[in-house]
């Protein structure tokens, strides 16, 4: 080839580069530009970035695991910072607190009407104190990169269709599901479960306002589903198949073609769409796990002593399901539509194995309120806590119900190296566990309580609170990495099992 020729090729690779660098430009330029289309012609866009409910992963099981904590000398400091199209919001500080379930803190922007995507990104921060330097990020990322994006979350709203996508998002085909759920973010997703990584979950929302208040975006109702944009359609059932048109349009069904919901369970957690839809008030989704207990309790003795469950267990309950992505749901009496209960007082609730008990007795009474169609009977389990029984102080009497005593836990939690909140969380998670199907259950015997039993060294290795050598130091089930004598109880759990009837 001439010296000419390689001059002319030359210039002609160049040529073609420079050109390629202006087509991607022109490319991305083009993805980042207005469409030309007004999404909303009825309102000015303002889209919104709502902090609904956080909670540190914290947890401090008695000589099980090692301590986790968000911060080592105090409660967090927790705050918020959102971003949306590069601007920044912050929330006020929520001091000297592990749970913060109302915040009551929004971030909102007012958005070009013509450009669909809107980038947000979502940080969770600790406070500095006098150990730290600086404030530092928390982990409500399932990333395991480096740097920031390991933390935070960065996600794409649209506003045509009010559905957001990235680091958060609804996949209806459960193996690429999201396993933390659409619109929750958790720390633990990048498999640092049992690792020190100031691990927490968020629950939030992004929505537009739109004219008719119905939250379906102006373009959805137009182009797709073909309602009036300026008629609120909330609560209408063009498919008749039991679920309105909001539900359906959140989670990606479509609101005009019949859906048999009845017998679709996605994540096969034994709750169908339409509880799904009835249980929605109550954080629901229908392509990740929940676990609902509707818990009842007992009235003041006449000595004043409590059949409770403590705060502090509730929420070493609400830890061990949720960061499993079992998402705990404890009806307590504190929701909106609870059917929790306070029994009248009884100094020893028995029980029977024909049935005919005063414990079942209670499981008619207060559950099921004398109607065995009851919607709740298939949605949650029923853990009641009683003052105590002649027998045990705890026990399954059914598939979908257990006892834990109070005179029992309170007898526990008076020895010295054990602690009060993990005595009754760890009982009331042993109980539940009866009704997820664990079998085989290695220690689960008289012959395996205490270290001067055989049967207490030979099922070591399966650090389950199902265990009765880790019964009342541990609120956990094992996650079956020992190997030798071990199980998976969280991959071999049942949550239908709870529905299936004793043969």
């Amino acid at each position: 080839m001439s010296v000419l020729n390689k001059k002319i090729t030359n210039a002609a690779i160049i040529v073609l580069i420079f050109a390629i660098m202006i087509t991607s430009s022109n490319v991305v330029m083009s993805v980042k530009s207005s469409t030309g289309i007004d999404f909303d012609p009825l309102v000015d866009i303002k889209v919104t970035v709502e902090i609904q409910k956080i909670r540190t992963f914290d947890k401090n099981d008695h000589q099980v695991h090692v301590r986790e904590y968000v911060d080592r000398q105090s409660y967090p400091d927790f705050y918020v910072k959102v971003l949306i199209n590069g601007e920044e919001f912050t929330s006020p500080v929520w001091h000297n607190t592990r749970y913060v379930y109302e915040p009551n803190w929004s971030a909102t922007l007012n958005v070009p009407d013509n450009e669909e995507f809107v980038y947000i990104t979502i940080q969770l921060w600790d406070l500095k104190d006098d150990g730290y330097r600086n404030d530092r990020l928390c982990d409500i990322s399932g990333d395991s990169g480096l740097g920031s994006d390991r933390y935070d979350v960065e996600l794409f709203y649209s506003i045509k269709t009010g559905h957001w996508s990235g680091d958060d998002f609804i996949n209806h085909k459960v193996s690429d599901a999201d396993p933390s759920g659409y619109g929750r973010l958790n720390g633990c997703d990048d498999g640092s479960i049992y690792k020190h990584e100031r691990d927490a979950e968020l629950w939030f929302n992004i929505y537009q306002n739109d004219y008719d208040n119905d939250m379906i975006p102006y373009w959805m109702e137009v182009n797709e589903y073909g309602t009036n944009p300026e008629a609120n359609n909330k609560g209408e059932d063009a498919d008749f198949d039991g679920i309105p048109i909001e539900w359906e349009w959140k989670w990606g069904y479509d609101p005009f073609a019949w859906d048999n919901h009845v017998n679709l369970d996605p994540e096969r957690d034994g709750i169908n769409n339409l509880e799904e839809y009835l249980t929605s008030q109550w954080y629901s989704d229908p392509f990740r796990k929940d676990l609902f207990i509707e818990l009842d309790q007992m009235e003041e003795s006449p000595r004043g002593e409590k059949s409770i469950l403590p705060e502090g267990a509730k929420e070493l309950l609400y830890t061990a399901y949720d960061r499993q992505n079992i998402v705990y749901h404890l009806d307590d009496g504190k929701w909106n539509g609870s059917g929790s209960d306070m029994i009248p007082f009884d100094e020893s609730t028995e029980s029977s194995p024909e049935g005919n008990d005063e414990l079942n007795q209670i499981y008619v009474d207060y559950f099921l309120h004398g109607n065995e169609n009851n919607w709740r009977c298939g949605v949650f389990h029923y853990g009641v806590v009683i003052y105590q029984s002649s027998e045990v102080n705890g026990n399954a009497f059914g598939n979908n119900r257990f006892q834990i005593s109070s005179h029992g836990m309170e007898e526990k939690a008076s020895i010295p190296y054990l602690n009060r909140d993990v005595v009754y969380a760890s009982a009331y998670m042993h109980e539940t566990g009866h009704t997820l199907g664990f079998w085989p259950i290695p220690g689960h015997n008289s012959h395996s309580k205490y270290p001067y039993q055989l049967g207490w060294w030979l099922t070591r290795t399966y650090k389950s609170c199902m265990n009765y050598g880790y019964m009342y130091k541990m609120v956990d089930y094992s996650d079956g990495s020992r190997i030798i004598r071990d199980y998976d109880d969280w991959s071999r759990m049942d949550l239908t099992y709870f529905q299936k009837q004793i043969e």
